[in-house]
């Protein structure tokens, strides 16, 4: 009895101390430079921050799916279910990849096959992790195509991904992702390329989902809008590392890091106006440093309103002032 309880203790997903660069003919990109982080079970975790901060990269790392070369896991571990991912051989993570573990990717187009129809595409995955027949899987499919309120479903399977709007091609992806029942779903950005209205309703669904099959979701976005939506537990990046790390009510009321505070500052908000009736956002002054050539110390320094040249000596740790609430800023008690 207590071995099955320290085993459903421990996290489903570990990130354990991640590096992974890019070997340019400019020189090395540490696109992820030292990342950690945990995920339980049917937990609801968003990752945020610019372009450029590591996010997609991170999530490709726990998925394999980097092209090597360029790109290189240096260091580190992503264990999921006690397995380490980087260990296992490609065969064992295929059957891991897209049955256990799923994502969803921001541009369906570029995911989905644009020769096959939609429900060949996902009768594939049936097929593949089931095992079921040709009908079997064609019929989960049109059943998949329901789940995500698709209208027609058997018509719509019979459709290729061109005949579908933007908004549509992304509830395919979401089908796609949950057919197998996995434990983990990991979407990158999925609302970026939708308008307000499809993006509010494809956040909806997520959430719908999630109840109804359990799975844990690792949300990638630079929009905080979606994040105080969706997740319990927010991880903010920049530059290729982490942040700040706290639950979302933390993240939005007692942000610890300069770049957190710049970010909700950036976000329009109800009622915010001026006399000509509008109120100008502060904007984040400069850009995201080159990943081949990073400032020393702390790498927010050369934007950050806070910055004091003691905190270009030296790498900053990490620090953990609460409880579950983590921050990479030497004068995080100060602002």
């Amino acid at each position: 009895m207590t071995e099955l309880s320290n085993r459903t203790k421990r996290p489903l997903l570990e990130v354990d101390h991640l590096h992974t660069s890019f070997h340019t003919f400019d020189g090395v990109v540490k696109a992820v430079n030292d990342v950690s982080f945990a995920m339980n079970t049917r937990e609801t975790l968003g990752i945020v921050g610019e372009s450029g901060s590591g996010k997609s990269v991170t999530a490709l790392s726990i998925m394999r799916l980097l092209k090597s070369p360029p790109a290189r896991i240096e260091k580190g571990r992503i264990l999921f279910d006690s397995i380490d991912l980087l260990e296992i051989s490609m065969s064992r993570m295929r059957d891991i990849r897209g049955n256990r573990i799923s994502m969803i990717f921001q541009e369906p187009m570029t995911s989905l096959n644009p020769l096959f129809s939609v429900g060949n595409q996902m009768s594939e995955m049936f097929v593949r992790h089931q095992g079921l027949t040709r009908r079997e899987a064609w019929n989960r499919s049109v059943e998949m195509l329901e789940k995500v309120q698709i209208p027609s479903p058997g018509k719509r399977a019979r459709e290729f991904p061109h005949h579908m709007s933007g908004g549509m091609r992304q509830r395919v992806m979401i089908a796609m992702a949950l057919a197998c029942d996995p434990e983990i779903l990991i979407a990158d950005e999925p609302t970026t390329a939708l308008d307000v209205t499809i993006q509010a309703q494809v956040v909806d669904l997520m959430m719908k989902l999630r109840k109804d099959y359990g799975a844990a979701i690792l949300m990638i976005t630079h929009d905080l809008g979606v994040i105080a939506e969706i997740a319990r537990r927010v991880i903010v990046m920049y530059a290729g590392q982490v942040v700040e790390e706290a639950d979302v009510i933390s993240i939005f009321e007692e942000p610890r890091h300069p770049y957190t505070r710049s970010l909700l500052k950036s976000i329009p908000k109800l009622g915010d106006a001026s006399t000509h009736g509008r109120k100008r956002l502060q904007e984040i002054k400069g850009i995201v440093p080159s990943l081949a050539d990073l400032p020393a110390g702390c790498h927010f320094y050369p934007r950050c309103p806070h910055a004091d040249p003691i905190c270009r000596q030296g790498e900053i740790a990490l620090e953990e002032p609460a409880v579950g609430h983590r921050v990479r800023c030497i004068r995080h008690a100060g602002l």
